[in-house]
């Protein structure tokens, strides 16, 4: 009886350091909001991911850290919502990954044109130490990067006609990131390259202020460029990460528990998205290949080969602007991962 009586105690006492811990655990947790923003619409695989991070956040923290989800610029523009999160007006944000070329110079390394193989080969490189290093170097600028969420590849677009070689591009008038790489190539292709807002670019388009640019399958659908651009010509010239960011004064105001969650909640939405992106880019494409407002044409594997070579020297000048050592590991961890590909 007394051991037994000792038994229960014990068990009561055990049960009570459990209740204790799990007591100071929850004050570790305390009651947020957080603002996220992107400037894409519902329905893109951005918008998907970011809305599996703010549910991931709210599972794991047991309700108490919720994630509002802004879409369609209306917290802004991308590179208005950077300086908003380095000012702890907007907690965070998923973008272009090149965007951060102004705050970051080697952001614009992910920016060359025909980088990587396929989406794999992408996002191996991104998980890996170099896709590490590059937002290691954002937190001194006041912000955090998260994870990398897939848009797929950008191909050309324009109101003019099909592009089937090079020279179809020389003249036309195109929308491009705000970005040197993105210029530059489209100058190496002919082009008069207009940088643009992603937001700003339906009405562009619609206004004939632009002939095309450059986009995924998924804008095309989602953003309605397919609308307002009768050719798509797939090309697949860059393969553009997105990066899932936060603030750092916004992060710096969590506890260490707190951080742990957005941490893993950012990673397990990654998977999901590019998961989500991959499909849906498929999707988009053939959507887009029965639409009445666009016609699609693949470009030759021969005229692949001449885009590619109109870009090197892209390639070539931007390997000696950005940091060499990185540019060089960053093309070193490709090569490794085709060399297991074999």
């Amino acid at each position: 009886m007394k051991k037994t009586f000792k038994t229960v105690c014990a068990a009561i006492a055990a049960c009570g350091l459990v209740l204790s811990a799990t007591s100071a655990s929850a004050a570790d947790i305390k009651e947020h909001v957080l603002r996220f923003a992107t400037s894409n619409v519902e329905g893109n695989p951005q918008v998907d991911g970011l809305m599996k991070f703010a549910e991931l956040v709210k599972e794991k923290s047991g309700g108490k850290i919720v994630i509002k989800v802004f879409t369609a610029a209306s917290l802004g523009k991308d590179i208005q919502v950077l300086s908003s999160m380095q000012g702890g007006t907007v907690d965070g944000a998923t973008m272009n990954t090149n965007l951060l070329v102004g705050i970051i110079k080697d952001a614009g390394l992910v920016d060359l044109p025909y980088l990587f193989d396929s989406e794999q080969e992408a996002y191996a490189v991104l998980d890996g130490p170099f896709g590490k290093k590059l937002h290691a170097q954002l937190e001194p600028k006041g912000l955090v990067g998260l994870s990398y969420f897939d848009m797929g590849y950008y191909s050309l677009h324009n109101s003019k006609h099909p592009i089937t070689k090079v020279e179809d591009v020389a003249g036309l008038k195109m929308r491009v990131t705000e970005t040197p790489v993105t210029i530059d190539t489209f100058k190496a292709f002919g082009s008069s390259a207009v940088p643009l807002p992603y937001a700003e670019l339906f009405t562009a388009l619609e206004a004939k202020i632009v002939d095309g640019g450059g986009q995924p399958p998924l804008n095309m659908i989602y953003g309605k460029i397919g609308e307002v651009s009768k050719f798509y010509s797939v090309n697949r010239y860059s393969y553009t990460p997105q990066s899932l960011l936060m603030g750092k004064k916004s992060l710096d105001k969590l506890t260490a528990d707190e951080k742990k969650i957005i941490m893993e909640a950012a990673k397990e939405s990654s998977v999901y998205e590019r998961q989500v992106s991959l499909k849906k880019s498929i999707d988009c494409l053939e959507e887009l290949k029965k639409s009445k407002t666009t016609v699609v044409n693949e470009i030759s594997p021969a005229e692949m080969v001449r885009f590619r070579e109109a870009t090197k020297p892209v390639v070539e000048k931007y390997l000696k602007v950005y940091d060499e050592a990185l540019g060089k590991e960053l093309y070193a961890e490709i090569a490794k991962y085709r060399a297991t590909k074999k």
